[in-house]
């Protein structure tokens, strides 16, 4: 019997599957790797503060390492932790209990883990953009489909066509993916078009996944921002995502959770046990501490946030042809530079001329292109010295 040359063709033969190689891969990373071994480059690309963890809750994951807590935990987390957070989230939005809270390893994974749950190959879901790209890849790995549908951006900002959105999720639609508050752009989505599309999403059997990891970085009334979980009761099809890593300082912790119907809870374990398995135990109590001590830290953070956010409009809109909307939430500007057709291009110029690092428009989207994102949750004197390089540079060749 002849059998084939296994070795013919190994180039050919050697792939990832089609929907993977389809991905996009990051834009914004693609700038950070121009800046590698280039001295004095201002780092705005990425959506993290410049401030280390408070010591408290560094303090908590060394106490719970020198205990010993080592091992693996809960599916689903720490009972004391599913705790703090029911606590937590039932301060902000009404009462929920632990039993309908997952704890994630990352944001992130949290919005893996919901796509698993519920989305298969071919189905269809939408999401509003320009939006992270984590959140419309993440569909797409498991062989869905992905529809649109664009904020509009005018003299006062962004804003969504909520008839648009609701014409798109029509009863054959698996999904819906909505960031608020936004990122790249700021925006947040009202309590009265968050009834409207839950009402909608109900009749026709429509999921929601809600990314809120930005809910607190709000500049609006109340202390978070508005959520399904205002509208929505628990046990109907909405899941809503969040992380520690902006409230409280934690991106590098990878630490995250999910709200979700208490008779989804066993299957989410049965996902989790294979994607991760659990969050680290001693992440889990630098979690706890986080609740339990951290109002005064995340009020802290907002307000500062706040005042960096008007600081760096002003001085945005202190150059020449340039018209910055403060955004409503979360922690970027997104802004538009006339001309600019190709802003990944620019944005690996801004690096290697003027040593500005900012995040292409082009990575959250084609809704993005033209524009730029800049993370404004540093040090203002940086930010001053940012639109210094970034006049400097239009100066030199206008866009």
């Amino acid at each position: 019997m002849n059998y084939p040359d296994l070795r013919a063709d190994l180039s050919q033969r050697v792939r990832a599957r089609p929907s993977v190689e389809a991905l996009r891969a990051s834009r914004i990373r693609e700038v950070a790797n121009a800046a590698l071994e280039m001295p004095d480059v201002l780092p705005f690309w990425f959506g993290e503060s410049d401030q280390s963890t408070p010591q408290f809750i560094c303090d908590a994951a060394s106490a719970a390492l020198r205990l010993g807590h080592t091992f693996y935990t809960h599916n689903l987390g720490l009972g004391a932790l599913r705790e703090a957070l029911a606590q937590y989230v039932t301060g902000l939005h009404g009462a929920t209990y632990a039993s309908q809270i997952a704890v994630t390893s990352s944001g992130v994974s949290a919005l893996m883990l919901a796509a698993q749950l519920l989305v298969d190959p071919g189905d269809r879901v939408v999401a509003v953009t320009p939006l992270w790209p984590n959140l419309v890849e993440i569909p797409k790995i498991l062989g869905a489909h992905v529809q649109t549908v664009a904020l509009t951006h005018g003299a006062d900002g962004w804003a969504l066509d909520l008839d648009a959105l609701l014409a798109a999720l029509t009863p054959q639609t698996k999904m819906l993916l909505v960031n608020s508050p936004n990122n790249p752009t700021g925006w947040v989505m009202t309590r009265a078009q968050q009834s409207r599309v839950l009402e909608h999403c109900r009749t026709h059997g429509i999921w929601i996944v809600a990314d809120e990891v930005y809910e607190r970085l709000y500049y609006g009334e109340g202390a978070a921002a508005p959520s399904f979980l205002d509208l929505a009761s628990r046990d109907e099809r909405v899941l809503c995502v969040n992380s520690f890593s902006k409230a409280w300082l934690m991106t590098g912790w990878r630490l995250g959770w999910i709200v979700a119907p208490a008779a989804l809870m066993a299957d989410l374990g049965k996902l989790l046990e294979y994607n991760t398995s659990c969050a680290p135990d001693f992440v889990q109590h630098a979690g706890i501490a986080a609740l339990q001590g951290g109002a005064d830290l995340t009020a802290r953070v907002v307000a500062e946030l706040g005042q960096s956010r008007e600081h760096l409009v002003r001085g945005l809109n202190s150059l020449p042809g340039l018209d910055v909307k403060a955004p409503d939430g979360a922690m970027y500007v997104f802004f538009r530079l006339p001309s600019a057709t190709d802003s990944l291009a620019l944005c690996i110029r801004l690096v290697r001329e003027a040593r500005l690092g900012l995040a292409p428009g082009s990575a959250f989207g084609d809704e993005g292109e033209g524009f730029v994102r800049w993370c404004y949750s540093g040090n203002r004197a940086l930010l001053d010295e940012g639109v210094r390089r970034l006049s400097d540079f239009l100066e030199k060749e206008p866009i």
